[in-house]
């Protein structure tokens, strides 16, 4: 999200995360950028924001902005919400908030949040909880779900973002600047949605992943037993559905394996990337590499993820590249919501200015 954040021209202090290898990427960009920003590594319950306010000088804050862990509240997930303890982070939101009184804060969450239930079973109850809390601290929320495909994202993601500033709240989220194809119409159309071609197209063969990691992250991790397991099925299909494939390619796939051993096609936007499987490119037999995934998620090509690139049949106990993509923000989506409440803290100090004068 600070990609997008610092190109809408606000100063980013400090990014804090537990994971050690984004916190390695995060480094790296702040030491390429030649940026100030301190990468605080730990547990963001043990951080006091009001010691981290002294620590960084700061006098007012303009943006709080974050994207607290989404499993709790994913449909996919088992979905514990308040009982699982990542879902109890997203109210740290409000306790930074609480201590430091920025101007704006900036939420992204999963759509599974607005209808999430609390201890006592209250569908919608946490949402509710979150939008009472921000409240009390004097903030008018706004939320909306977007699907960043509407921003030139060639991918079908759905997210939830709630954007809270004091009152007056003028703040109004960004117009899409693309549309579905079948949406074209009037004599100024949006321009369609990007696509998976579009944006891989250019990429050259990537490199074997043979114990070095290239600095550009474009590695192929497919496993031969993979590559013969993808061969034959078509673009933006998934094996499970190619029934004339022989049953040793499909083995025991079923009819709601429509994620696995999934080929995007180059003519459509992407599914939403995801942390567990890696989808297919769209003719070659091997999965997407992470700059792959980069580009479909709006990644600026100078940007690069350290930590490892994950193979298919080995684990790794922190972010492989690939989650780090599918866990982040899209980063032009982040610009033209930071650009939009960037828009608002200024005319809401204009109005100050004018009260004062």
């Amino acid at each position: 999200m600070d990609i997008g954040i610092l190109q809408a021209g606000f100063d980013v202090k400090a990014s804090i995360e537990i994971d050690p290898f984004c916190c390695e990427t995060l480094r790296h960009a702040v030491e390429r950028e030649k940026r100030k920003t301190k990468v605080i590594e730990q547990d963001i319950r043990t951080v006091d924001p009001l010691e981290l306010k002294e620590r960084l000088n700061l006098e007012q804050l303009d943006l709080l902005f974050g994207g607290p862990p989404c499993q709790a509240f994913s449909q996919i997930g088992k979905r514990q919400c308040l009982e699982d303890e990542r879902g109890m982070l997203l109210f740290e939101m409000v306790r930074f908030a609480k201590a430091l009184s920025p101007k704006a804060i900036l939420i992204e969450q999963v759509k599974g949040l607005l209808n999430a239930p609390t201890e006592n079973g209250e569908a919608g109850g946490v949402f509710k909880r979150l939008l009472f809390q921000l409240e009390k601290l004097d903030y008018v929320p706004k939320w909306k779900v977007i699907l960043v495909a509407d921003y030139g994202i060639p991918q079908m993601r759905q997210r939830v973002f709630i954007v809270a500033t004091k009152k007056p709240n003028g703040f109004e989220f960004p117009a899409p600047t693309h549309t579905d194809q079948q949406n074209i119409t009037g004599l100024f159309p949006l321009p369609p949605y990007r696509t998976v071609g579009e944006v891989i197209n250019d990429l050259s063969t990537p490199s074997r992943l043979n114990g070095v990691i290239p600095e550009d992250s474009h590695a192929d991790v497919t496993p031969a037993n993979d590559s013969f397991r993808i061969n034959g099925v078509p673009e933006g299909s998934h094996l499970a559905k190619e029934l004339h494939l022989p049953i040793e390619q499909r083995r025991t796939l079923g009819k709601k394996d429509t994620t696995k051993f999934r080929r995007l096609s180059r003519n459509e936007p992407s599914l939403t990337l995801r942390c567990g499987e890696i989808f297919y490119h769209p003719i070659e037999n091997r999965y997407l590499t992470p700059r792959e995934y980069m580009r479909i998620h709006g990644y600026p090509d100078n940007y690069l993820l350290k930590g490892p690139i994950r193979a298919r049949s080995g684990q790794v106990k922190y972010l492989d590249q690939h989650r780090q993509v599918a866990n982040s923000v899209p980063p032009p989506l982040a610009f033209y919501l930071a650009q939009s409440i960037r828009k608002t803290i200024e005319c809401q100090n204009s109005l100050k200015s004018s009260a004062i004068l």
